[in-house]
């Protein structure tokens, strides 16, 4: 009988249960993102030294390219040589993370999460990045990032 009733009531309509909204972030968790969005913050501020500030130095910086004509590369990059990749300019640029996905062990951490990469307010590029942390004398510190990069599919902002 119960199952007669729910498939009368499911008849004709074809949409879903509302959403549950994610809690707000913890303590904890809001503690693993401090350094990842001071590194954004250092990234548009085009600041090499604030980047540094927020990693171990034995870390890295990977990309997954994906090229418009199909062809992938991937790239890893100790941290000096990449915040040397990091060239002044007059363009803003920002890197916004949408929806992280924060799991916590101890003292690791992995942060995952959709990103888009602006330059003067449009979308540049898109994918997902995903953050490697520890914490080391109470500080959490980025180990590594790796991010997937491509041109299409990127929502405009």
């Amino acid at each position: 009988m119960i199952l007669l009733s729910l498939l009368l009531a499911a008849q004709g309509t074809e949409r879903l249960p509302h959403a549950t909204p994610l809690p707000p972030p913890d303590a904890e968790t809001a503690a693993v993102l401090v350094p990842i969005n001071a590194m954004f913050a250092g990234l548009t501020a085009r600041d090499g030294a604030a980047i540094m500030a927020q990693v171990r130095p034995e870390g890295s910086a990977t990309v997954a390219l994906e090229r418009p004509d199909g062809t992938r590369s991937v790239r890893t990059l100790r941290w000096p040589e990449f915040v040397a990749g990091i060239e002044p300019g007059s363009q803003r640029i920002e890197e916004r993370m949408s929806n992280p996905a924060v799991e916590i062990d101890g003292d690791i951490a992995m942060v995952w999460g959709p990103y888009q990469f602006l330059a003067g307010g449009r979308v540049q590029h898109c994918g997902v990045d995903h953050f490697s942390l520890v914490r080391d004398a109470g500080r959490w510190k980025v180990l590594s990032v790796t991010w997937s990069q491509r041109t299409q599919g990127c929502a405009p902002e």
